[in-house]
Order: C-alpha cells, then sequence, then structure tokens
C-alpha cells in the first residue's frame, strides 16, 4: 500500500511540475504581454509555442529507446528534464519585464519560453512512458486520477496563482518561486528507484524510416478492436475542438467582467475539474471502462446543450443570472476532467510496455492534432453562423461521436472490470 501511495505521489508530482509553466504560458502569459504594451499581432504568435505538445511524437521513439538503464530509463530523462525547465526559468527571472515591448526583448522572452515547451513536451514523453510501465491494470484509473489533478493544480499555480502574486511581488521573485516549485516537484523522483525492462528491450537500436512507421502504424489497424478504437480516439476531441475557442468569449459578450471570468470561470472552474478527476477514479472502481466512457460523453453531450441554451439566450437577448452561468462552466470541465481521466487510462491500457512512451503519446498527439485543427476553424464558422445555430450544431456532433463508442463496445465488454 505504501509503494502504490508512492507511486500515485511521484506522478501527481511530474504532472503539476510539468502544468506549472503551462498553465503560465496560457493563462498568465497573454496578460502580462499586453500589459506591457506588446501589440495583439506579436501576443497572437505566441501561440506557436505550443507546437512542440503536438508534434513531440516525432521524437517520442527516441525516449523509449535511448536512456541510462542503471539510472532508471526515463528517469533518465525526466531529472535532467526538470532541472532544465527550472534553468530556464531563472533565466527568464532576469530578463527586465518593462522592456517586453521591444522586438530583441521580446524574441528573447519567445525563444526562452519556446525552449521551456520544448523540454516540457519531452519531459511529458517520459513521463507517460514511466506511467505506463509502472502502474498495473488496476491502479491505471487512480494514476490517471493523479496526473489530471496534477496538471489542474499546476494550471491554478502557473496561470491564476502567479497571476496575482505579480501584484504583489517583482517579476523576479515570481519566476523564481516557479523555478522553486518545479525543483520541489523534483524530489520525488530523485529518490524513487525505476524497475527495470529487460536489458534487450531497453538497448535496441533508434531506427525511424518509412518502413518502420508503417510497422508502427499497422498496430492500430491490426485487428477490428484497434481501428474501432483509433476512431474513438479520432472523434473524441471533435466537439472540444469546434465549440473551445468560443465558450470565453460568449462569457465576454454577455457581460461578465474579467474579474468575474477569472476567478468563477476559471478558477472554479478547475476547482470542478479536480473533483471531477476524483469522482471518475471513484467511479472506476465500480464501473467497466466503456460505461464510464460512454455516461460521461453523453453528459458531455447535456453540457454542451447548456452552453447551446446559453447562446441562444444572449442572441435572445435574455439575461441570465451570473451564477448560472457558473455553474454551467462548472459542470462543463467536471464532466470534461472525467471523460479525460476515463479516456487516458484507455489510452494506457493500449499502450505497449516496450514502448510505452511512443504508443501513449501517438494517441494524444492524434486527439491533439483534431482538436487544433478544428479549433482554428471554429471562429470562422462561428462569426458565420452565429453563437446559437453553431453551438446547436455542435452538440448535434457531438451525439453523432457518441456512435464510434459504441462500434467499440463489443470488444470493450470483454475486458476485465478495472
Amino acid at each position: 500500500m505504501l509503494q502504490m501511495r508512492n507511486i500515485y505521489v511521484l506522478l501527481f508530482s511530474l504532472y503539476w511540475a510539468q502544468g506549472l509553466p503551462v498553465g503560465f504560458m496560457t493563462h498568465a502569459l497573454p496578460v502580462i504581454l499586453r500589459t506591457h504594451g506588446v501589440s495583439l499581432a506579436h501576443i497572437g504568435g505566441f501561440g506557436l509555442l505550443m507546437l512542440p505538445w503536438s508534434i513531440k511524437v516525432f521524437w517520442a521513439p527516441w525516449v523509449d529507446r535511448l536512456g541510462h538503464t542503471s539510472m532508471g530509463h526515463y528517469r533518465s530523462w525526466i531529472l535532467p528534464l526538470q532541472l532544465m525547465s527550472a534553468a530556464i526559468l531563472m533565466m527568464l527571472s532576469f530578463l527586465p519585464i518593462a522592456a517586453l515591448n521591444e522586438p530583441a526583448y521580446l524574441l528573447a522572452l519567445f525563444g526562452a519560453l519556446l525552449s521551456m515547451n520544448l523540454v516540457g513536451a519531452t519531459q511529458d514523453i517520459a513521463t507517460d512512458g514511466l506511467a505506463v510501465r509502472i502502474l498495473k491494470t488496476e491502479q491505471q484509473h487512480w494514476g490517471n486520477t493523479f496526473q489530471v489533478a496534477g496538471s489542474r493544480l499546476g494550471f491554478i499555480v502557473g496561470g491564476g496563482a502567479m497571476l496575482w502574486a505579480l501584484d504583489w511581488l517583482q517579476w523576479q521573485t515570481t519566476f523564481l518561486f516557479l523555478a522553486g516549485l518545479v525543483l520541489l516537484n523534483s524530489l520525488p523522483v530523485l529518490f524513487y528507484k525505476e524497475p527495470v525492462l529487460h536489458e534487450q528491450q531497453e538497448k535496441r537500436p533508434v531506427k525511424i524510416d518509412w518502413q518502420a512507421i508503417k510497422a508502427y502504424l499497422s498496430y492500430f489497424v491490426q485487428t477490428p478492436q484497434m481501428v474501432r478504437w483509433l476512431a474513438v480516439l479520432l472523434s473524441f476531441k471533435v466537439a472540444d475542438g469546434l465549440s473551445g475557442p468560443l465558450l470565453k468569449p460568449l462569457m465576454v459578450d454577455m457581460g461578465l467582467s474579467y474579474t468575474q471570468i477569472g476567478v468563477y470561470i476559471t478558477m472554479l472552474g478547475v476547482a470542478a475539474a479536480l473533483a471531477g478527476a476524483g469522482l471518475a477514479g471513484l467511479s472506476l472502481k465500480f464501473f467497466s471502462r466503456f460505461h464510464a466512457l460512454l455516461v460521461f460523453s453523453i453528459l458531455k453531450v447535456f453540457s454542451l446543450t447548456a452552453y447551446a441554451w446559453l447562446a441562444w439566450q444572449y442572441e435572445l437577448q435574455q439575461a441570465v443570472q451570473p451564477w448560472l452561468i457558473y455553474l454551467i462552466n462548472a459542470a462543463e470541465d467536471m464532466i470534461s476532467a472525467m471523460l479525460l481521466v476515463v479516456m487516458l487510462t484507455l489510452i494506457m491500457q493500449y499502450s505497449r510496455q516496450a514502448q510505452a512512451a511512443t504508443d501513449f503519446t501517438f494517441q494524444v498527439a492524434l486527439m491533439a492534432t483534431v482538436s487544433g485543427i478544428l479549433y482554428s476553424l471554429s471562429g470562422l464558422c462561428a462569426d458565420w453562423l452565429g453563437y446559437g445555430n453553431y453551438l446547436s450544431i455542435i452538440c448535434g456532433i457531438a451525439i453523432v461521436c457518441l456512435a464510434p463508442i459504441y462500434r467499440w463496445r463489443r470488444h470493450s465488454l470483454r475486458m476485465p472490470p478495472s
């Protein structure tokens, strides 16, 4: 029991450490840049910083194949990368914040943050590989619960809390504190002894060519079960990708202030997501993974329907009490977190031990790619159709996306209960 608890603490700390800089870049950075006079065009360009998280699958095989056996295969990646992340944050603390509107300093900030994302994305590959390797089947749902909880806590601290801290702390102090948190979260993995796979699995040569890629991809189409699972992966983030960019602007147009959005939408939403992650982990103790995925996906449709109702109220110029908007947002964040825990557990189940990081990263990257492409198109569609029509169409699409889950059902029901 103690060893299992230590594993959960380890995963929680690693994903918290990863969530800290990501939370800063996605929640706090746009506000900081705008406050210091950076143009909207430049701020938009900072979206490229997240590119390593989308393309990390291309170097995931090296993380799987190369590593120091005596130190621990994935641990030999995680520890140096944690130190590099802390070092970059320390370097950023010496960047003159008041000069960020000057091109040279802005470029330096862009380069430093891009490097930190590259480090973080690579560390995520290794952390996912370690999680797949050390979690037994009956532990996977709780492991992914701690993963989601840790990353969401990182978003709170690295985003909202760090932005709040800048009101009463200096730029340098804030970044040094962030670097200290990353180092503090390195302690569990520093004292952890990673289990070793068979030696020939650890030292297979890296060979990446078209034949190797074709052979790798064949794993996901070699059986009807895998083909149906691939369809679930490709459809899972469709509704999120289409709706994600619109929800916060809808709240702005409905008259919510920045404070209301920051505290009652963002912070309350993350708290609801943490609760949802815990509920999902608990539910997987009693229900099959298929039934959890199906039920939470249906609840997701209801949450999107609630947003569509809000959109129609806005377009019909009907007043909506703010507490109801907060409640709908919190429910959607909670359900999304519940779905994510179940989905990550299933992704882990379909990741092979010998190339755990690559399989896990590839499946997550598939979902992220679909979501990212649709994300970039959704704004144009919403401008053309309007909030109400567009979100109503998304609700219909979300219902259609339940079909791949049903098709996968026949095989998933044969799986042992979690």
